[in-house]
């Protein structure tokens, strides 16, 4: 029988194991590094150490299972104490060297990539070289606020290597803040590779990690709600952070200021609209806002207020702003399209309620307001409101002419071709459906009295559906197949 390697902890057989050979631990590790083990690896390399701590190799191959892990820092450590031991190691250094070019240290990566020996390629010097141009273009676009020219250069630099380096990932999100492009800074900053404070300013410095929290406090207070995640009180403490490692920094202290004084407004301000002292929050909200102008969650707040207080249009322009930086940010489109129905603007009201629908397809308040709007348009223009009733939008055809309204209006019409005869399971998943798509129209034929229709819309088998949209047949699906009704309605409304 072999030796049962463990996983966990303590461990490879305890005692068993420490009195192998190191060698053999070596050997065992580099066998679970082949697989993808890492961590089986690393604490197999880290007993290795333990039994003789002269080996430079039991140091590099700690490195790689450390890389493999994704915990960078802790393989340059590694791999510098391998180098330290032995220090033509050509393996190492040449490890070491594409560690420090995936952390954006591209003048320390060509140092050792020039000690690698047969590892060390010219590919590996010359992309060494262009990323150290690069992230001095980098530097020049934020001391010029160049934003645009610092948006594209971040990411040649991820491109050409530095796809590890928080520092790049940082003026990244930066600059996408300074373009107004919230959601994409977010997403940035959410990318980067996470790695703790400590080891983090152990490695580049209290100066580079004080950044790193700055501009990560900044993204939190921009993202907001908007993104599904109340990040303020994060905006703050990283902000707190940042300010303690480097508290000489005006620019660390200043972003302090904005995210203590931004949280602070949108709790007051959210206790007095709970207390329905609407023109008080407003107020809060706007103190806010003179901090921060382009918080999208504070102008949906102040739109919230105004709304209350009957100023429809100030409503509007507040989320028109919120919009303009966050696109996605729901809430400040239902806000809009409330407001816009208030003032009785149907077809901009119809326009933000539809693309919310797309969204939340179930979502039955959204769904009756989209109705609402849809039958005040058709009543303003002087259309046939009949059959119209929501919640229960199953349209039974009672002639041709009715039956072509519905499937060349613009939008979208299920039809279900079916006989008199009770097909109860049919009638159910249709109705199911039609209550989580209420801006669908659905319609029922039967075929007794419309055989003309059923010939003329090729309909060969019943029950069956057909789905139109904007006036043209789109899907044909069996009566019998009800989950691929759900998902085709989906497809179609989006």
């Amino acid at each position: 029988m072999g030796i049962i390697v463990r996983k966990n902890s303590d461990d490879f057989g305890g005692m068993a194991l420490n009195k192998l050979d190191p060698e053999v631990l070596k050997s065992m590790g580099n066998e679970a590094y082949k697989e993808d083990r890492f961590e089986e690896a690393l604490a197999l390399y880290d007993r290795a150490i333990a039994l003789d701590s002269n080996k430079a190799a039991y140091y590099s191959n700690k490195g790689a299972a450390l890389i493999g892990l994704g915990h960078l820092i802790e393989a340059v450590f590694e791999c510098k104490e391998a180098i330290q031991i032995e220090p033509s190691y050509h393996k190492a250094h040449h490890r070491l060297a594409t560690t420090y070019l995936r952390l954006g240290k591209a003048e320390k990566a060509l140092d050792h990539f020039k000690h690698s020996g047969p590892y060390a390629k010219s590919k590996d010097v010359d992309q060494c070289q262009a990323l150290q141009k690069c992230l001095s273009r980098c530097t020049e676009a934020q001391k010029l606020q160049e934003w645009n020219v610092l948006l594209n250069e971040t990411q040649l630099a991820i491109s050409s290597g530095a796809n590890s380096a928080p520092q790049v990932f940082a003026l990244q999100a930066e600059a996408l803040l300074k373009l107004q492009r919230q959601q994409e800074a977010y997403a940035t900053y959410q990318k980067r590779p996470s790695f703790g404070i400590d080891i983090c300013t152990k490695f580049f410095g209290m100066a580079s990690s004080a950044y790193l929290l700055m501009i990560g406090a900044q993204v939190y207070l921009a993202a907001g709600r908007a993104t599904g995640v109340g990040r303020f009180e994060d905006a703050v403490g990283t902000a707190t952070n940042a300010a303690w490692l480097n508290p000489g920094d005006k620019n660390v202290g200043m972003v302090v200021k904005r995210a203590r004084a931004v949280a602070s407004a949108r709790v007051s301000g959210n206790l007095l609209f709970k207390a329905s002292k609407f023109s008080e929050a407003c107020v809060v909200y706007g103190q806010g806002l003179q901090h921060d102008p382009h918080n999208s969650v504070l102008l949906c707040n102040r739109a919230a207020c105004r709304s209350k207080l009957g100023q429809f249009e100030k409503a509007i322009e507040d989320c028109n702003a919120a919009l303009d930086l966050q696109p996605s940010y729901s809430k400040a489109r239902l806000r809009r399209a409330d407001c816009n129905a208030k003032l009785e603007r149907w077809g901009a009201s119809i326009q933000d309620y539809e693309m919310l629908i797309r969204e939340t397809p179930g979502d039955e308040e959204v769904g009756k307001a989209l109705f609402e709007a849809k039958i005040q348009l058709k009543r303003q223009h002087g259309e046939d409101i009949e059959d119209a009733k929501f919640g229960s939008n199953l349209v039974l055809v009672s002639s041709n002419e009715r039956f072509r309204y519905f499937v060349t209006s613009p939008g979208m019409s299920v039809v279900l071709f079916c006989n008199k005869s009770k097909q109860m399971k049919v009638l159910q998943a249709l109705h199911q459906v039609s209550k989580r798509f209420p801006s669908v129209n659905f319609l029922k034929v039967e075929v007794e009295d419309h055989p003309y229709l059923a010939k003329m819309e090729d309909v060969s088998t019943i029950p069956a559906f057909k789905i139109y949209k904007n006036g043209s047949r789109v899907k044909e699906i069996p009566g019998k197949n009800h989950e691929q009704l759900e998902s085709s309605v989906k497809l179609y409304s989006s």
